[in-house]
């Protein structure tokens, strides 16, 4: 299975939604860095089921352990490794689907490619992985936050209600992390009533880096854009990705969808802060639009694992919108491709010298 990723800020995550634990191990980490189990946590709390109306009633404290990799609060260039232990898995509400495929899942494509079975809680598959990626986020932000680099995402919108504004102290502590404080109770509105019909509702999540350097990302096959939109489109439920003005950009012409350039780079950011795949030290944006929760009381058509079809329905405990709890997800896959980046140092012979001085 494809569970590591980058080159130089190497991230291998483990564990499964009902296993006892998840983690991730970290490589390639600089000595010297300042790292505690509460700078982790504060990102596991942003994406901890439980703390909602609108989330996976799921109770689990997501209680970071780092195992390995620090010397007295910093890292010391080793490998480091961080754990978290499940404590509220409920195997039992999955009694019913260990035959069956669940529609919308990766149950099926799992069943096809590894003959597993349908596994409790999904398994590798399930949303609860994306804990493993926000620890290692929460690394990331630690190394990139003394270059000014700050990364965020929010709901952009929640099924058909779009945010017309942006209000980004309103959506951390909205439950749906909704960026538009006008609109924010008819989004609230809008998740409650498919609820209430046991349905859920798509979404799309804003991302947001600003402080970046220009000169990040390198061109040909390892532009920035393509490897952040390697990291969103690696977040399950994503199906699909947009930078800057994104598709808006395909309607316009060249004289609107240019940015004109000025001594310190782009005056405007149509492009979303990358051009050639490199950096220009504007704002980085991007949105990631969201499927609905897949998991639903509704009854289903599908088939077993011997071909017969059955109607499903599925119980247990589920967010009924992903994009609350997906954004800091979101941040986490931006951050370790901008670590991984940085790490990377620069490809400039004038500046190479730098790095060791």
């Amino acid at each position: 299975m494809g569970s590591l990723t980058g080159r130089n800020f190497s991230v291998m995550t483990f564990g499964e939604s009902h296993g006892p634990a998840l983690g991730v191990v970290i490589d390639g980490l600089p000595a010297g860095l300042p790292i505690s189990e509460e700078d982790i946590q504060r990102d596991l709390d942003r994406r901890r089921p439980g703390r909602s109306p609108y989330a996976s009633p799921r109770r689990e404290e997501d209680r970071a352990e780092i195992l390995s990799g620090t010397s007295q609060g910093l890292t010391n260039g080793a490998p480091l490794a961080i754990l978290v232990r499940n404590r509220d898995a409920r195997p039992a509400d999955y009694e019913d689907l260990k035959t069956a495929f669940r529609p919308g899942h990766a149950d099926w494509t799992f069943f096809r490619k590894y003959g597993l079975a349908p596994q409790s809680g999904g398994g590798r598959s399930s949303g609860r992985e994306t804990l493993s990626r926000v620890a290692a986020g929460a690394v990331a932000r630690a190394l990139l936050a003394p270059l000014g680099v700050t990364v965020r995402a929010a709901s952009l919108a929640i099924g058909p209600v779009s945010a017309q504004r942006r209000d980004w102290a309103f959506a951390e502590a909205n439950p749906l992390r909704f960026l538009d404080p006008d609109l924010a109770p008819l989004a609230e509105e809008t998740v409650a009533g498919a609820m209430a019909k046991g349905d859920s509702v798509g979404s799309a999540v804003e991302f947001l880096a600003q402080g970046l350097p220009a000169g990040w990302g390198d061109p040909v096959f390892d532009k920035l854009e393509a490897s952040l939109g390697r990291a969103f489109f690696s977040i399950g439920a994503v199906r699909a990705v947009e930078f800057g003005d994104g598709l808006a950009i395909s309607r316009m012409r060249g004289s609107e969808a240019n940015d004109p350039i000025g001594p310190d780079g782009p005056l405007s950011d149509a492009h979303g802060g990358v051009l050639g795949g490199i950096s220009t030290g504007r704002p980085l944006t991007a949105r990631l639009f969201v499927k609905p929760t897949p998991s639903i009381t509704v009854p289903q058509l599908t088939t077993d694992t011997l071909g017969r079809p059955v109607e499903l329905s599925v119980a247990g405990r589920h967010d009924p919108c992903l994009a609350p709890r997906l954004a800091p997800v979101a941040e986490a896959m931006g951050l370790l491709t901008l670590a991984d980046c940085f790490l990377q140092g620069p490809s400039r012979l004038d500046r190479l010298g730098d790095v060791w001085r």
